[in-house]
């Protein structure tokens, strides 16, 4: 699926958004609006890995809960003390045709253990190697660095291996697994598109 991945995550990185976040010059009404859907996003993620830890078998239980449980209590708790640094309105946020189309494709696709592990983790996958790559010049603007950070830790990285090896222990229909990353890939793409 990396093969597949590679050409949409350089899009990502040459999108305005994400390379006005690796400079640390993005204009911040355009970051606000950003960490506002973020915001929602990731709630419907935490669903996600809800839905997926009932189907899960026992080996993956224990990591799907964990993932929920962090994402929940550490990451929005991070996202929560960024968005304050930014002024965004999360409580009054509204999900935006971008939002709304990726969340609504995990939680249906999350229907399938799977393709439901498949297409979440572009998420993953795709931050994992964000934050890598804009940490090797890192911006000079401590709070689009503090993103960066968030996700070029060693710990992230790990997390996003283990949901591979779950892809695989899955053994979800190949084909279907790739078509599912490849659209998971596409909403990425897609989310980086704020007004």
């Amino acid at each position: 699926m990396h093969a597949i991945g590679h050409p949409l995550l350089q899009a990502q990185l040459d999108h305005a958004t994400v390379a006005g976040i690796g400079r640390g010059d993005l204009p911040e009404h355009v970051f606000r609006s950003w960490l506002e859907q973020d915001y929602l996003f990731l709630l419907d993620y935490v669903r996600v890995f809800a839905r997926l830890a009932w189907q899960a078998p026992d080996g993956h239980l224990g990591d799907l809960v964990d993932l929920a449980h962090t994402t929940f209590h550490d990451e929005l708790s991070l996202h929560r003390t960024m968005s304050a640094e930014f002024g965004a309105d999360l409580e009054g946020a509204v999900k935006g045709p971008a939002c709304e189309a990726y969340t609504g494709f995990l939680l249906e696709s999350a229907a399938s253990y799977g393709e439901g592990l498949a297409a979440l983790y572009p998420c993953m996958w795709g931050y994992s190697n964000l934050g890598r790559i804009l940490a090797e010049n890192p911006p000079k603007e401590p709070r689009y660095r503090a993103w960066v950070d968030t996700y070029a830790d060693p710990g992230f990285a790990a997390l996003t291996a283990r949901i591979g090896q779950m892809i695989d222990e899955a053994r979800p229909d190949v084909d279907r697994a790739e078509e599912v990353f490849t659209e998971g890939m596409t909403h990425e793409l897609a989310f980086w598109d704020v007004p």
